[in-house]
């Protein structure tokens, strides 16, 4: 097992992988970035792949790793707080209120830090990531909106020490986050932020540009989508309007191969070792979902409170039958007709889980399906792949024989 002394000179020796070269996680790698970097020197310790250690790093990251017979805990991770919250006045083109950005602004206005790693997107494509350093507002804004291609954040993170920076905020994802927690001894800073949003099935250009031909009514206007609360796909297009499709009508058959085997190998849906969680599902349509888990995201929210309206989090509904149909249903590539489609996805809005009932509905959804994969797939790794909060998830649900 690598060294990871603070300060250490090794990873200077280190060389970044070259393009298309084959990475060490091999088929399981969600280009992160790390093995962009000399940094790849700890990739073996480092990788969330290679080396899972999410209880290790909590302790690490929040001083205290999270209690299983806490159910909340064992769902969403080490948390001081959750919250429901939306911007009192929205930032025009954000993909929800804006929240994430506003944090990144106040925190890089404030002095607190001196830059934020941030991901906008290439002059050619919108949903081509392009991962920077931003020390200007504007810079922030310009990486507005979800990018949910594989990203590899972490290539900046040479740049990061040769600047001389030392207070630095990283917007990231959970692989990159763990990675990024283990190697932050490394990068000779005062004061580290981490501010997070879950994450789940993210897939390469090429899977993105299938899912939006097979998926979308006009797939060439898409600014951004989410897989929502009510049950339905919310695609944005470029003239504002708003298309949903159910997700009972998604073509599964043509869709289950498009995530990439990372997303499908995951079980840090709530990024775990963030200081800060922004996301929506756990919050009521229309609002976003914040989780803090130590002090620096209880610091991070205070910049922003005074433009922020809140409620808490309610929770409501009973998931688990849902998800126990849709074990089978998702393994068999089972589609609905449209119309069936539709009228299912009206009824599940009014009578299914809502809250932190569909948060956890989501979790185990993704979690039953993923601890499949990995059983089928890399069966040597499932023992030690799968964080024990995720063994106790999934046991609770009746899974198809391999």
């Amino acid at each position: 097992m690598t060294s990871l002394t603070p300060n250490s000179a090794k990873h200077k020796q280190a060389r970044a992988l070259k393009p298309g070269a084959i990475r060490p996680a091999k088929e399981l790698c969600s280009e992160c970035g790390l093995c962009d970097t000399y940094y790849i020197h700890y990739v073996k310790e480092a990788c969330a792949f290679l080396n899972q250690q999410v209880a290790k790093l909590e302790q690490q990251a929040h001083g205290r790793s999270r209690n299983l017979d806490n159910p909340d805990d064992c769902y969403f991770g080490v948390n001081q707080k959750m919250t429901a919250a939306r911007k009192i006045k929205p930032i025009e083109g954000a993909q929800w209120t804006g929240i994430v950005s506003t944090i990144a602004i106040e925190m890089l206005n404030s002095g607190k830090v001196e830059g934020v790693v941030c991901v906008q997107n290439t002059k050619e494509d919108r949903f081509a990531p392009m991962p920077i350093i931003a020390r200007t507002p504007e810079e922030i804004l310009a990486a507005r909106v979800n990018k949910p291609t594989l990203s590899p954040n972490l290539s900046v993170l040479e740049q990061v020490e040769k600047s001389g920076m030392k207070r630095l905020l990283v917007i990231g994802v959970g692989c990159q986050i763990q990675a990024l927690r283990t190697v932050e001894q490394q990068l000779g800073l005062e004061k580290l932020y981490v501010l997070g949003t879950p994450c789940v099935d993210n897939v390469t250009r090429a899977g993105l540009q299938k899912f939006l031909e097979t998926t979308s009514h006009s797939p060439e206007t898409v600014v951004h989508y989410e897989f929502m609360q009510d049950f339905r796909v919310h695609f944005k297009h470029e003239d504002g309007s708003i298309e949903k499709v159910p997700f009972f009508g998604l073509n599964t058959k043509e869709l289950k191969d498009v995530f990439a085997p990372s997303c499908m190998s995951c079980f840090d849906y709530v990024n775990s070792l963030a200081d800060l969680v922004v996301g929506y599902m756990g919050a009521p349509f229309g609002w976003q979902w914040v989780v803090v888990r130590n002090n620096k995201g209880l610091e991070m929210l205070d910049m922003v409170q005074n433009q922020l309206e809140t409620q808490p989090v309610t929770s409501k509904g009973d998931r688990k039958q849902a998800v126990q149909q849709s074990i089978p249903a998702y393994d068999q590539g089972v589609t609905l007709p449209m119309w069936a489609a539709k009228m299912m996805g009206v009824v599940i809005e009014k009578i299914g889980p809502k809250g932190l009932e569909y948060a956890r509905f989501s979790i185990d959804s993704h979690f039953t399906r993923n601890y499949l994969y990995v059983k089928r797939n890399h069966p040597e790794k499932l023992e030690a792949h799968v964080p024990d909060y995720a063994k106790r998830i999934v046991e609770q649900y009746k899974l198809p024989d391999s």
